[in-house]
């Protein structure tokens, strides 16, 4: 399952990755643009960058072909 891949350090370099790249250092005018950001950097994240450790597919990718292996 892929869901196997989905273990703590993964999480943890997801977050990570997200502080640093995507809100570190910005100042945000709301707490509702600060959310959009987020949505829009995981949907990137999960549906269009290839990630090494899944032999670089999306995760949405990943699943896809995982489901029609079913």
């Amino acid at each position: 399952s892929p869901w196997q891949l989905l273990d703590d350090a993964c999480t943890e370099t997801l977050f990570g990755s997200l502080k640093v790249k995507r809100l570190h250092d910005q100042r945000s005018s709301s707490r509702r643009h600060t959310e959009d950001e987020t949505v829009e950097w995981m949907l990137w994240y999960n549906q269009s960058r290839l990630h090494s450790a899944l032999d670089y597919v999306s995760p949405m990718q990943l699943e896809k072909h995982w489901r029609a292996d079913q």
